[in-house]
């Protein structure tokens, strides 16, 4: 499975621990940036890990900015991305089995390296249960998207 990585300066650090996690795992990284902690607008990375997903070119999409929030309102704008911020265990799991979550947008500045490692690996190992209840409720929010982003 493909998972994209993105971050801007506030996340850089906590990426590179979160990117050899991933690694472990067994998945393949596509590193979307940045590459430094050198000052940069969160959206350019937020759009370009969402766009990975959108594009069926990665599975899943984790984003890394300060608070999770700019990247989340950012790669929710991108159609096909369910994105959301998850600083525990429970949302980062229960995100993709009920509401089929592609992108998981963590705050460097909240959480600590141990904590976004079990975050990130709750997200990329959960499943969508296709339960009718989920499906249905998936299929309104898919039906939202449509009528609203034309």
């Amino acid at each position: 499975m493909k998972i994209a990585l993105g971050c801007d300066h506030a996340g850089f650090v906590l990426k590179k621990e979160v990117k050899e996690h991933i690694e472990k795992l067994g998945y393949e990284v596509i590193d979307v940036g940045t590459n430094s902690e050198e000052s940069v607008d969160y959206p350019d990375f937020a759009f370009a890990c969402a766009e990975k997903v959108a594009k069926g070119e990665a599975e899943k999409g984790v984003i890394i900015c300060g608070s999770g929030v700019g990247a989340c309102i950012t790669a929710n704008k991108v159609k096909g991305v369910r994105a959301a911020i998850c600083h525990d265990e429970y949302s980062a799991t229960q995100g993709v089995e009920h509401d089929d979550m592609n992108v998981i947008c963590i705050g460097g500045r909240i959480v600590n390296n141990t904590t976004a490692k079990i975050l990130v690996e709750n997200f990329l190992k959960a499943k969508f249960t296709k339960e009718e209840r989920h499906l249905r409720r998936l299929n309104k929010v898919l039906d939202i998207e449509k009528n609203n982003f034309k």
